[in-house]
């Protein structure tokens, strides 16, 4: 009965059934995964060379933000512009019979 006893508990399953912990049986089949050392440390070399590469892909972007940018903020200072002198006194007198 004593050796049917010592053969039941060779081997500890380990707190919650967890077979790494406290030197449980090692897994047959059973596959382990890695991290890579860039998923690891996704933000190492940010600083030294994060910055650099920042500027030189804006810099390839530069003319398809910057004319349009400043087509629109022109277009919305005349229209600005326009909007105070049609609702002043001025605007009113020179166009106020018409509609436009």
């Amino acid at each position: 009965m004593d050796n049917w006893l010592t053969w039941i508990h060779r081997w500890h399953i380990g707190s919650w059934g967890n077979p790494y912990e406290g030197g449980g049986r090692p897994g047959k089949g059973i596959v382990s995964y890695g991290l890579s050392p860039n998923r690891q440390r996704p933000m190492a070399g940010f600083i030294s060379k994060g910055f650099w590469n920042v500027v030189r892909r804006s810099k390839n972007q530069v003319l398809f933000f910057i004319p349009p940018l400043a087509i629109a903020y022109g277009a919305m200072e005349w229209a600005i512009e326009r909007n105070e002198f049609l609702n002043s006194k001025q605007g009113r007198a020179l166009y106020g019979d018409s509609e436009e």
